[in-house]
């Protein structure tokens, strides 16, 4: 197996002092070979390895009928990620029936894991065999081990999937969910035809059909047949009309789980997001009194944490697309072409059920929109998705994985898309959730442990690391200063057993003292040095 070296750039140290209970967001980006740029894509893990199917592989869709959501640019792979190991494997879904292939490489899929399968519902995209775009109804079941086995060894995927036909799963730009055995398939749309800004009636015209709908049910799954069972659907034309949008599981203030379905778009009266959001439980819908949110309105990449003992709900937004946005100066813009946006926000919910929302740092490019987050296996979780802040041990958490999405050159490309202003990216970005450190007593194994030595050069412009690694495995080197605080991360790599010795640069430091941080499986310790 290939070893992968990677060196990580530090984006962001502290977003704000808390954004998380005691832990504040850091994220560092990492390059994985050969890591495809996909947006609007579906994913499922097993094990801490992904896989990704569906989406595309531009940017944001071209206002031209002719050009608009083209198949050349239709996702066809499926790709399996081992994000420790650094390394992807892909496959062509060819070789898959025809009702799967032409649903896999659509875009704005509904999706769901549950134990190790992963179930797709609907998407969008051109189908050869209705000789149109459509939106797909379909729900297709994936065995995850099974598929990324298959990737991997290069054997059949056919095994590993299967599909049903009911026109109640054609459903595109929308979210599920589940609580328990229960699906949850809310809001989106029924689209079909090519996609034409001027509307359904002209030029080649479509039939655009919002849900404005729950839809709950279960799936019948033995492993081999697939069913949907149990099937009901409330309809509000008003406070369910709405697409794009981020739909999040929650842990509410009375124990009550459910989901926070977040603004989206578009209102009745104006091609504008929805500000209000609506909170889903088994027991109904409600919409909630008093807030609006006005920061990352489209589906973007997003975490939700919660602290038990705070009796605190966070979700946490990674950038995407919003009407509203905060300028260098900090005034709050509003600009209703609807940009894409660098923001990052925090929604939180109080005990008593109030909510705020707060712009909490900023991505390092206009990045997020279409893109996912997917959470450790390794981190505990209060409930699918919901990260347990009360039980994070340890200075430093890997919380997970910003994925994919579109990577815009400009806020505002819309009108002067020609397809080249934006792209789907194959950008990654570690999000960990950091303590504040004290250096004074670095915490330090007292079993054997990896032995890090740094020396100044003569001229003060580089330090040279040593390490002297007991065995193999991952290892992070950070870059302190004289408080503790990241300043940079060095390296982030699996590495082999033995003597290693790298040289980091630090020229662009000013006079002072600093520390080299080693952080591996078998130990913490910490070098300080004299720049």
């Amino acid at each position: 197996m290939r070893l992968h070296l990677l060196f990580f750039s530090l984006l962001a140290t502290s977003l704000t002092a808390q954004d998380l209970s005691d832990r504040h967001i850091v994220l560092q980006e990492m390059t994985i070979p050969n890591m495809p740029g996909l947006q609007s894509f579906a994913w499922g893990q097993h094990d801490g390895e992904w896989l990704l199917v569906g989406g595309r592989t531009d940017g944001l869709h071209r206002r031209q009928p002719f050009a608009a959501f083209l198949a050349t640019d239709n996702n066809t792979m499926a790709y399996a990620v081992d994000p420790m190991m650094q390394q992807v494997w892909s496959a062509s879904l060819a070789t898959l029936s025809t009702g799967l292939f032409e649903q896999l490489q659509c875009t704005n899929l509904e999706f769901e894991q549950r134990d190790t399968v992963l179930y797709i519902v609907g998407g969008y995209g051109y189908s050869p065999t209705a000789a149109d775009h459509i939106t797909h109804t379909k729900l297709t079941a994936i065995n995850l081990p099974g598929a990324i086995a298959a990737i991997k060894n290069g054997t059949p995927l056919a095994p590993h999937f299967r599909q049903l036909d009911d026109t109640r799963m054609a459903v595109t730009g929308g979210q599920m969910g589940r609580l328990n055995n229960e699906f949850f398939l809310v809001g989106g749309q029924r689209f079909i035809g090519r996609y034409n800004p001027m509307g359904p009636t002209s030029g080649p015209g479509f039939i655009q059909e919002y849900t404005n709908a729950i839809r709950r049910f279960q799936i019948d799954d033995d492993g081999t047949n697939l069913s949907i069972q149990n099937f009901t659907e409330v309809v509000d034309t008003m406070e369910l009309h709405r697409r794009d949008y981020n739909m999040v599981r929650q842990v509410f203030p009375d124990g009550t789980q459910g989901f926070t379905v977040f603004s989206g778009v578009f209102q009745y009266a104006a091609d504008i997001p929805w500000l209000n959001t609506v909170n889903v439980t088994p027991a109904g819908y409600t919409v909630v009194a008093g807030f609006e949110q006005l920061l990352n309105q489209y589906h973007s990449a997003h975490l939700v944490a919660r602290s038990d003992t705070a009796n605190r709900t966070s979700t946490v937004f990674f950038g995407g697309i919003g009407r509203f946005f905060y300028d260098a100066n900090g005034v709050l813009m509003d600009d209703v072409n609807v940009p894409f946006v660098n923001t990052i926000s925090k929604v939180e919910r109080a005990p008593d059920w109030s909510m705020t929302e707060t712009a909490i740092g900023a991505m390092p490019a206009l990045l997020g929109s279409g893109a996912e987050f997917l959470p450790m296996p390794s981190v505990p979780m209060l409930a699918n998705g919901i990260i347990d802040l009360d039980a994070l041990s340890g200075d430093t958490v890997l919380a997970g994985h910003i994925v994919g999405g579109i990577e815009s050159s400009a806020p505002n490309i819309f009108f002067i898309n020609t397809g080249t202003q934006s792209d789907a990216t194959t950008r990654l970005f570690r999000v960990l959730l950091v303590r504040d450190m004290s250096t004074d007593q670095p915490e330090l194994d007292t079993a054997p442990r990896d032995v890090l030595r740094v020396t100044p050069t003569d001229s003060g412009d580089a330090v040279l690391i040593g390490l002297e690694l007991l065995s193999g495995g991952p290892i992070d080197l950070y870059l302190l200063d004289s408080r503790g605080r990241r300043v940079r991360n060095i390296l982030s790599a699996r590495m082999p057993a033995g003597s290693h010795q790298l040289r980091a640069d630090v020229r662009d430091l000013p006079p002072g003292t600093y520390l080299i941080e080693l952080r591996s499986e078998r130990a913490a310790q910490a070098v300080r040095f004299v720049r």
